[in-house]
């Protein structure tokens, strides 16, 4: 620890700041240009350590190449023999962590005082934080540390980011995990595949010790927007074991959200934070453009053109089919069940469903409880401390037992005979047997809004939030007749494809296996001319 009044060059420490994996942090002062710095020290017990040696000398050559408002800016290298640091920007303000007032980790944020930052003015944070790791990806660096106390906001409201000293410059777009001299691992823990970065903020596939790429940054942008909104860490646990296998297996308690959270920024979360990298937000820059839309009312514009610019009719009629069928289920349940009851006394006949010990009922978007086509058997979507999946009861059985092979299911909804359930689950719409085995991949569902087994065996179901209705007849999937976006009076040619004008943009016909959506902000891209390709 070096004391106050101590020079390394023209550099007067003035006072510590903290310390971290990396080295002792101080406030200094210039003295020649009259400023105060952040002096950045690497322990003199490391200075022999030729790795983090040239980790630390790394550090202050990617923190060179990056010049952006919200990034913390390195004025320059102080080697004082004995002494080697970086010189950086000193930022004044709270981390991200003391405006969460979090005053624990793990299971004791949970009980502590964590208070969740304003929505207003969380979006306006996180928009400067996506501009800044936009930034730094478009140069090839990833800064994978990110967490809410390498978080800064000035008292005038700029977002700072500090500590790029895990960055890499990638030499393409999936360089392998550089998995030496890490911050929060011990100095011996330099082999290969050994875990880096924060582990409550840390992507699976950096907690598997795999290859990391700029989608790792992306996930930890979704940890600390989560916790900014909800005051909770989306994945904790008492040991960084437990965390660990939280990010690998759970899923973030959704509920806890703001009711006031609007949907483009639930549906960003929940892409930010996919497990598998092939399915996550590809690019920050797309997070930005999602929060700018919200933030500027854009986002609640298009989607009151999108519900107007549908017949009231076609508006309601998912509504008035989804409660016919309730009601039919029902009462056809009811009928078969307990008909004979039922008709003899004509009194009201109530089913208590006891639910196994640690289990409660998990109620999300979609209806996560089913009744068998016969009325005999139940399955609901329950969770048991972090680990969420379908659990089925037979009615005259006194347990539900947990179906292996549905962990994180929801949705589920029964085949006319009963012999199969078809759920969703990590962005897939799947079917397993009823009576147990195992489950099948059917299609793609990264944002599914419910399914249905119709009696001639096809499957109907909602993809996407926006998207219309899918059909699934034996190994073809395909958009039903009647939700397919098509309009005669409104298409035009692009490439030589007609494309179909909506409220909400351009569409390809679905049947095209390139068919893709072209946003509000592509429209102008998009030409009705054979002579141009399509790009958006």
């Amino acid at each position: 620890m070096l004391s106050s009044g101590r020079k390394l060059g023209s550099y007067e420490i003035l006072s510590p700041l903290g310390t971290g994996g990396m080295g002792e942090v101080y406030r200094a002062r210039d003295t020649r240009l009259g400023r105060d710095v952040a002096l950045k020290v690497l322990p003199e017990g490391f200075t022999r350590d030729v790795e983090r040696l040239g980790r630390f000398r790394r550090e202050a050559q990617v923190l060179a190449s990056l010049n952006h408002p919200n990034i913390a800016a390195i004025y320059g290298f102080e080697d004082s023999g004995e002494v080697q640091a970086l010189v950086m920007e000193l930022v004044e303000g709270p981390t991200l962590a003391d405006m969460i007032s979090r005053t624990g980790r793990g299971a004791e944020s949970a009980a502590g005082n964590a208070k969740p930052i304003p929505l207003e003015e969380a979006l306006a944070i996180a928009k400067q934080i996506c501009e800044a790791l936009e930034y730094a990806h478009e140069r090839g660096i990833v800064h994978r540390d990110l967490k809410p106390a390498n978080v800064k906001v000035t008292p005038d409201g700029a977002v700072k980011i500090l500590d790029f000293g895990l960055a890499k410059a990638l030499e393409g777009e999936t360089a392998a995990a550089d998995i030496s001299s890490s911050p929060t691992i011990s100095r011996m823990a330099t082999q290969a595949g050994i875990i880096l970065g924060t582990a409550a903020y840390m992507s699976p596939e950096q907690a598997k010790g795999k290859s990391v790429d700029r989608r790792a940054d992306i996930w930890a942008f979704g940890c600390v927007l989560y916790e900014m909104l909800t005051g909770k860490m989306a994945f904790s646990g008492e040991t960084v074991t437990d965390t660990l296998a939280a990010v690998i297996r759970a899923e973030p308690d959704w509920t806890l959200l703001p009711k006031d959270t609007p949907t483009h920024v639930r549906v960003l979360l929940q892409r930010c934070l996919k497990k598998d990298a092939k399915q996550r937000l590809r690019d920050i820059g797309d997070a930005r453009i999602a929060l700018e839309e919200v933030l500027s009312g854009v986002a609640k514009e298009q989607m009151a053109a999108a519900g107007a610019s549908r017949p009231v009719w076609r508006r309601a009629l998912p509504w008035v089919v989804a409660a016919l069928c309730a009601l039919v289920a029902a009462g056809l349940a009811a009928y078969l069940y307990f008909g004979g009851a039922a008709r003899g006394n004509g009194a009201n006949v109530t089913l208590d469903v006891a639910l196994p010990d640690g289990v409660s009922v998990l109620t999300r978007d979609s209806p996560n409880v089913a009744l068998s086509p016969d009325g005999k058997e139940i399955v609901f979507m329950g969770a048991k401390g972090t680990v969420s999946q379908l659990y089925r009861r037979s009615l005259d059985e006194p347990d539900a037992e947990p179906l292996a092979g549905t962990e994180n299911g929801l949705g589920p909804f029964f085949s006319p005979d009963g012999k199969w359930i078809g759920f969703f689950a990590d962005g897939k719409l799947k079917r397993i047997p009823a009576d147990g085995g195992r489950a099948q991949i059917l299609a793609d569902a990264p944002n599914q809004r419910g399914g249905s087994w119709a009696p001639d065996g096809s499957i109907i179901f909602s993809p996407e939030y926006s998207a219309g209705l899918m059909e699934i007849s034996g190994s073809a999937v395909r958009h039903t007749k009647s939700s397919r976006r098509t309009n005669p009076r409104a298409s035009e040619r692009i490439a030589g494809r007609m494309c179909c004008r909506t409220a909400k943009g351009l569409f390809l016909p679905p049947e095209c296996p390139t068919a893709r959506r072209v946003t509000t902000m592509q429209r102008s891209r998009c030409i009705p001319s054979a002579r141009r390709k399509f790009a958006c």
